[in-house]
Parts: C-alpha cells; sequence; structure tokens
C-alpha cells in the first residue's frame, strides 16, 4: 500500500487502551497472554513499561462497577473469558514511581463516586507520578451496578431502551445521569482549585505549614450535589490532571465539552471522521464551551499481521475460540503497521487530533505497536524520538499554566 504524505501533517499523538488481556474477550488464551499473572503487579508494570518505551503519550486503564463485560451484548454468565478487574486507579498508583514519562489515565466511574474522593484520589496520582496523571469520566446507567452501593434505583433497560439508545434517543433518566457527572466533575475541578498554588508555606520558624488564605471553601450547591470543600489534598502538580471521556452520541459530546480536555470518538470510516469531528464542534457550542477546543482522539481496536499469521486470520481464530464474531463499538483494523500508519495519517488529514488503539491481545499487540507501527510512523516523521521535558498536559499540547478559579485576580469564568 503507498504511504500517505507526511511532510506537512503535525506530530501525532498516540495512546493505548488497556483492558485485562486485551479487548477480544478470547485474548487471554494466547501463548504470550499470561492469564495466571493478570492481576499481579509485574503484570501491569511489563505492559506499561512497553507503552513507555514506543513513547506513547498515555495508557488509559479500564474499570467498571460490575463484572466485565462486552455492553453490545446481553448481559451472561460466561465463564469463558476474563470476568474480574482490579481497581484501575489502584493499578495506576502502582505504575506511578516506576515510570518517567507516559501519562497514567484510570477510568473512574462519576454516579456512585463521591466527587470529593475522586479530586483527592486523581490529585494524589499527580503527584506520584511528578504530573502525569488524568481521569476518564464514565457514567453508569446500570441497575446491577447501582445495586453494588443501594443508594439509589437505577431502572434496568429494556431492549426497546437499548435500542433508542444505539439511535441517539436516550431515555429521560439516563441524561439525568449524564447532567449528574457533568456536575460532579466540575465539583473535582473546583476541588483540586480549593488551594491555591503555594497555599504550602511550610515555615518552620512561624509555625505554619499552610497560608490559610489561600484555602477555599468551594460551597457548591448543585441539582445533584452539595459540597463545601476545600480539598485535604494540596492543588495537583498540573494544576488540573488531564480529564478524558469516551463519547458515541451527542449527549456523551456535549458531556464531554463540558468536563474533558480530550475526547475519544468511535468512526468507522472517512465519512464518520468528518460527521463526528462536525458533532463535538457542534456540542462545544451548545454547551458555551470556552477556552481550549476538545482534543479529539480515535479509538482503534487493533490485531496486527504477525509472521505465521494475518491479522484477519489472527481475529477469525480467536472468534472461533470464543464462538462468536467479535464485535466492537470502535472500528477493528487487521494489517500491517504501513497499513496502520496509513489509516491514521488519513484521519488526521481529516482533523484527528490522535488515537488510542485497544491492542486486540494485549501483550502481542502493544509489543506491535512499540516495536513496528512506532518505527513505521517514525520513518515518516509523524511521531517523536524521544520524550520531552513535560507533563502529560504539555505533551498533549494543553495549556500548562491552568488559572485557578479562586485566586485574587483570576478573570471570573
Amino acid at each position: 500500500m503507498t504511504s500517505t504524505p507526511s511532510s506537512h501533517l503535525a506530530p501525532l499523538h498516540l495512546a493505548v487502551a488497556l483492558d485485562g488481556a486485551g479487548w477480544h474477550p478470547a485474548a487471554w488464551r494466547e501463548p504470550h497472554s499470561r492469564p495466571s499473572e493478570l492481576f499481579s503487579a509485574s503484570y501491569w508494570t511489563d505492559v506499561v513499561t512497553t507503552a513507555e518505551r514506543g513513547l506513547l503519550d498515555f495508557v488509559t486503564i479500564e474499570d467498571s462497577l460490575s463484572v466485565p463485560a462486552n455492553p453490545l451484548e446481553p448481559v451472561d454468565d460466561a465463564v469463558d473469558r476474563v470476568r474480574a478487574r482490579l481497581d484501575a486507579h489502584l493499578v495506576a498508583a502502582r505504575l506511578a514511581p516506576i515510570t518517567s514519562n507516559i501519562g497514567l489515565i484510570p477510568t473512574i466511574t462519576t454516579i456512585h463516586t463521591e466527587p470529593f474522593h475522586v479530586s483527592k484520589a486523581v490529585a494524589t496520582l499527580d503527584y506520584t507520578s511528578r504530573g502525569r496523571a488524568g481521569w476518564q469520566v464514565k457514567v453508569s446507567a446500570s441497575e446491577s451496578e447501582a445495586a453494588q452501593f443501594g443508594r439509589r434505583d437505577i431502572p434496568a433497560l429494556t431492549d426497546a431502551d437499548r435500542q433508542s439508545i444505539v439511535s441517539g434517543v436516550l431515555p429521560d433518566f439516563v441524561r439525568d445521569l449524564f447532567d449528574e457527572a457533568a456536575e460532579a466533575a466540575d465539583v473535582i475541578r473546583r476541588l483540586w482549585d480549593s488551594w491555591e498554588d503555594g497555599a504550602e508555606i511550610r515555615d518552620v520558624e512561624q509555625r505554619r505549614f499552610i497560608d490559610r488564605d489561600k484555602l477555599h471553601y468551594i460551597d457548591f450547591e448543585g441539582k445533584y450535589l452539595s459540597v463545601r470543600g476545600p480539598s485535604v489534598t494540596p492543588r495537583p502538580p498540573q494544576g488540573h490532571p488531564v480529564v478524558t471521556a469516551l463519547a458515541h452520541q451527542r449527549v456523551a459530546y456535549e458531556l464531554a465539552a463540558r468536563t474533558a480536555d480530550l475526547v475519544f470518538v468511535t468512526p468507522f470510516d472517512d465519512e464518520q471522521v468528518t460527521a463526528i469531528l462536525g458533532e463535538v464542534r457542534a456540542a462545544e457550542e451548545h454547551v458555551q464551551r470556552t477556552g481550549e477546543p476538545l482534543r479529539v482522539f480515535t479509538d482503534i481496536v487493533v490485531f496486527f499481521d504477525t509472521p505465521e499469521e494475518t491479522g484477519k486470520e489472527r481475529l477469525a481464530r480467536l472468534d472461533a475460540q470464543a464462538g462468536a464474531e467479535y464485535r466492537s463499538d470502535a472500528l477493528t483494523f487487521t494489517g500491517s503497521a504501513a497499513e496502520l500508519a496509513d489509516l491514521l495519517l488519513r484521519w488526521q488529514q481529516l482533523g484527528i487530533e490522535g488515537f488510542r488503539l485497544r491492542p486486540g491481545v494485549l501483550v502481542d499487540d502493544l509489543d506491535a505497536i512499540a516495536g513496528e507501527l512506532v518505527p513505521e510512523l517514525q520513518r515518516r516523521s509523524v511521531f517523536r524520538t524521544e520524550y520531552p521535558q513535560t507533563n502529560l498536559r504539555g505533551l498533549l499540547g494543553l495549556p500548562i499554566d491552568v488559572p485557578n478559579r479562586y485566586a485574587a485576580g483570576t478573570p471570573a469564568a
């Protein structure tokens, strides 16, 4: 395949979404997948250091409050796939001191998790990673996840509800959950700002560890939440760690536009890339977003060619093992690193700023990303050859000096 001309393109951003043994339900059965180590620190250390060796911008770590399952399929009791997870934030915390440059973005569900706890956890991760933390906002509309906490009732989705969601028409209670998630994210950002930079003065002689005038009650009263503040954790090193969200339709694009720095989208072809970019910008206008525009990353599930099998043959074999054709909300790519590079550069020309790859088989396909795709992109002069000395915000081209809304002299939002 002919390479796409790239001399005029800006360097692209590349990330990886980590989920157990990989995104295919049969991935754990592959020879290199280490199923006995999936819940060990060494496994996660190895995969993230592989991603860092490939100079990737960040990794996201999947999480949920119920047994992992494909959201496109009915809930079942199948035991032929990985049906367990570690806590994504705690995994990221373990990885922070043993990595140096790569961003760490755990998924944390907003609906059943107190904003105060999320703000404190992500701020702590930003400290332990020295400015490389982020957070993927996740909305839960699951009856089973609500039942894990017993504090609220969320109705079970009917088949009609699922069909309407796929077509872009959400039940009212689901829309309310997205509004609640946006309010929670606003509270979290306010809590990060509740300590001004320099609030810790550590004056031993005067016996003053903090400047109390630089701590602020946020006194937030919203439709869903009431939070006084301040946080008990000083403002994170990045000011605001990077906030991300996965979005498939209008209400989720609007959530991202209200709360996030970066949105993950899922087009299947060039036409959808253009359409989705238009929807994202329309969502920004609808919610009257100010400041930086959303960075738009595309999710792609990847199955690379190997010397023994093509990516298509690998996927077919995994499907046969699983007993069903693999289905995903994102494009499923099979082929060589050069062919994927062609696709990424074509979509970059259409306006996509970065890509989050979902390895079909984590160990094997992540090795191919770091060892084959990245060198291919470097040969085309569209990917870095070393990490710059900056934090995650700087790595992604986001402003690194985030104003504190409570500091004297900060313009009103």
